[in-house]
């Protein structure tokens, strides 16, 4: 890979992996590559989202199949013919519901997981109250 390719895909913040039945999370972390560098190769694509190289390639033509990504070809300069994979306007747009989408339900998981730490705390709490207690009365026992 490239290392000017690979330093531009590596600062951009990524999302979590996406889960394997996660097919919306797959496309948007696809789309969200190739609009940062539309120079990456298949091979890049699947070692940056952590799936196989065949899972990769059904997303990204899949995406092709919608016309949701364009590929080009141009000539590297080892002079061999490489592709890019560009996002089309239907691409960006669809990549802005999925953004809206993937945060929407982000968001409802991060508010279900603070009602069950402050929970998870006020269990702690009083259980530290009980064990407290308990040491107390051996104490006064004793």
């Amino acid at each position: 890979m490239n290392k000017c390719i690979a330093l531009e895909a590596n600062d951009m913040p990524s999302l979590p992996k996406p889960a394997g039945h996660d097919v919306d999370g797959a496309h948007l972390e696809v789309l969200r590559l190739l609009e940062a560098d539309p120079s990456l190769t298949q091979r890049d694509l699947s070692r940056a989202l952590g799936l196989s190289l065949g899972k990769t390639h059904y997303l990204l033509h899949a995406l092709l199949d919608k016309g949701l990504v364009k590929m080009r070809n141009f000539e590297r300069s080892d002079r061999k013919l490489a592709y890019a994979y560009l996002l089309t306007p239907a691409g960006l747009r669809e990549k802005l519901r999925l953004t809206r989408t993937f945060l929407l339900r982000k968001e409802a998981e991060f508010e279900a997981l603070q009602g069950i730490i402050v929970r998870l705390r006020e269990e702690l709490r009083s259980h530290a109250d009980g064990a407290s207690a308990d040491q107390r009365q051996a104490q006064d026992a004793s």
